[in-house]
């Protein structure tokens, strides 16, 4: 999931809107309402977010370092005239990359891609015999690639993350479709992670996602 934080609507608008073309979910918060947000919210729901990406508003230096403190989202500033001084404050300021205003999509999640590749910790990630890339390449499980759609390889990717740990359908919900969503009903989570744990069946010839009614799904890390 991408937030973008900004004041200006119709760039939130626009960043929204073709990311989420692009299969990402994404959702704009005003710089106020981020801040509350990242401080205040659950651990768990603030590692579902990938990055984060901040307008041309004053504050955002601040809001650069208050993200690094309490997330580990990579951190991507863009606006249409960026000083060197500015940059370079920026970057000093714990933001990952600085992009021209407007950026295409497609660029913003490479960007994101190479700056989650080189945060070892969360480029790769192996649990149980499935290994999962946060860089756009298929996961390995039972040491071959599977090929996933996207809803089903960022639920994978989640119950991966947070493997031996039980989550809610909520919180799977908020990691697949964005935190602030409320217009899709959330039963279709159970259809992915049905049809996602069949392939996972088929593939491992086991059933590595345990499931306990009004408590959520947990990924194990052994075979039970």
């Amino acid at each position: 999931m991408i937030i973008v934080v900004d004041e200006v609507k119709s760039g939130e608008s626009r960043y929204i809107s073709s990311l989420i073309r692009e299969g990402v979910p994404a959702t704009a918060l005003t710089p106020s309402d981020f801040g509350g947000w990242v401080t205040g919210a659950d651990e768990i729901d603030v590692d579902a977010v990938d990055a984060v990406l901040l307008g041309g508003f004053g504050e955002r230096k601040d809001l650069a370092r208050l993200t690094k403190q309490h997330s580990a989202a990579a951190v991507i500033a863009y606006d249409a005239r960026t000083t060197l001084e500015e940059t370079l404050e920026l970057f000093a300021a714990g933001v990952d990359d600085v992009v021209s205003d407007p950026c295409d999509a497609r660029e913003i999640l490479a960007r994101v891609a190479a700056i989650l590749r080189r945060m070892k910790s969360q480029s790769t990630t192996c649990v149980a015999g499935i290994e999962v890339f946060r860089d756009g390449r298929e996961p390995l499980v039972g040491g071959e690639p599977l090929s996933l759609p996207r809803r089903e390889l960022r639920i994978l990717e989640y119950l991966v993350a947070h493997a031996g740990r039980r989550v809610t359908k909520a919180q799977i919900f908020s990691s697949v479709y964005g935190l602030f969503e409320s217009d899709i009903d959330d039963n279709v989570v159970e259809s992915h992670i049905s049809k996602l744990r069949k392939r996972l069946r088929h593939r491992l010839g086991y059933d590595p996602v345990d499931t306990k009614r009004h408590l959520g799904y947990m990924l194990c890390r052994h075979q039970e």
